[in-house]
């Protein structure tokens, strides 16, 4: 009758149950723009989370920069020609 060789080690043995915990996650659609997400997260794309608005996103942050560049330029022109 055939015997194993040698003893086989707790991580060989063990390596063979590591996949059985792994699942298929579940993905949702973002209430705001229908953008695919994990549930229970906030979305990346438009920064909502049940309806309400958590997180400053690139294009908000991009707005916002420029608002703020905008408004300085007008008044470095004024404050040059007040001077002159």
């Amino acid at each position: 009758m055939p015997v194993p060789k040698r003893k086989r080690s707790r991580a060989r043995r063990d390596s063979r149950f590591a996949n059985k915990g792994i699942k298929v996650k579940a993905i949702a659609g973002c209430l705001n723009c229908k953008d695919p997400i994990v549930p229970h997260t906030a979305c990346q794309n438009c920064g909502f989370y049940k309806g309400v608005k958590v997180l400053t996103t690139k294009a908000d942050r991009k707005v916002k920069r420029l608002a703020v560049k905008t408004a300085k330029t007008p008044a470095k022109k004024a404050s040059e020609s007040q001077a002159e």
